[in-house]
């Protein structure tokens, strides 16, 4: 799935990454490489969040016997 701002994050720093190759400027390249650093890692904390939502409402429709799982 992984999150807007993730996403966000990593065009983010694909442009960075880009304009610091054409000007020739490492630190621009570094900065873009962090943003999309950055936004994997929020896009894989992002689906960690949602697996351990998912198992904590299977547990609780076992706990409570609800049988309208979807």
């Amino acid at each position: 799935m992984g999150s807007n701002e993730g996403k966000f994050d990593d065009a983010k720093g694909r442009v960075k990454q880009a304009a610091g190759d054409l000007a020739d400027d490492q630190s621009l390249k570094n900065e873009g490489t962090a943003d999309r650093t950055s936004g994997a890692l929020k896009d894989k904390v992002g689906d960690a969040k949602d697996k351990i939502g998912d198992a904590i409402d299977a547990i609780k429709d076992k706990v409570t016997g609800d049988r309208n799982q979807s």
